[in-house]
């Protein structure tokens, strides 16, 4: 009786570990889109800005310092993005689903 316990025990285990990384990864999801979108809204105003400096060297240097790092941004969102994945990937190898 005890065997079935166990195994019941540990079916539940497993199923909540499934329900935790389906919750995580929604999560994870829904920031990088987040960050995604917000990366594209400071692309959009920094490109805006540059066309608009009309030759002002310092508006023309904010607007490519704020092209750049929506760029980074967006690519460290990207790699958090993947690297969550392959770790998640990793996780469900080792502990099951």
């Amino acid at each position: 009786m005890e065997h079935i316990q166990t195994i019941i025990y540990l079916a539940d285990a497993q199923a909540s570990i499934g329900q935790i990384d389906n919750f995580i990864k929604s999560i994870i999801q829904a920031l990088a889109g987040i960050a995604g979108l917000v990366a594209t809204g400071y692309f959009v105003v920094g490109g805006f800005s540059y066309i608009t400096s009309s030759g002002n060297p310092q508006k023309l240097e904010k607007a490519k310092r704020t092209i750049t790092f929506s760029g980074i941004g967006l690519a460290i969102t990207i790699g958090a993005f993947v690297i969550s994945d392959i770790v998640s990937s990793l996780a469900t190898k080792a502990f099951g689903s």
